[in-house]
């Protein structure tokens, strides 16, 4: 199969010693070099970024379990308080747990439970 491509020029300047095809050649190495500093300069930056992204998602995780973690905490110190008010009556009609639960029910609103 012939290859595509440059014409080799015959004469006393087409060899590999001629100063044309030295220039292009250094031009040529020079241009891989810099390809290749910068490939693994981009991906030594992706690697920081994942290191730091998978930080913040470690502190974000942890922040969520620390607030789960007070939600519940709060939800029972409202049941309790609640529960054991005096003037209960003012809040007959409200079914506290479905009022606590972690997710809504489908179709529901702040204004259903009024």
């Amino acid at each position: 199969m012939p290859r595509r491509g440059r014409v080799k020029k015959e004469g006393p300047e087409s060899g590999e010693d001629s100063d044309e095809y030295r220039k292009r050649r250094d031009k040529n190495n020079m241009a891989v070099k810099r390809s290749r500093v910068k490939s693994k300069q981009k991906t030594q930056e992706t690697v920081n970024r994942v290191t730091e992204l998978r930080n913040e998602n470690y502190v974000l995780e942890e922040k969520v379990k620390t607030l789960t973690k007070e939600l519940s905490f709060l939800k029972e110190l409202f049941l309790a308080h609640a529960s054991n008010n005096a003037d209960s009556s003012k809040f007959d009609g409200i079914n506290f747990q479905k009022l606590l639960e972690d997710k809504p029910s489908a179709g529901s609103s702040a204004s259903d439970d009024k």
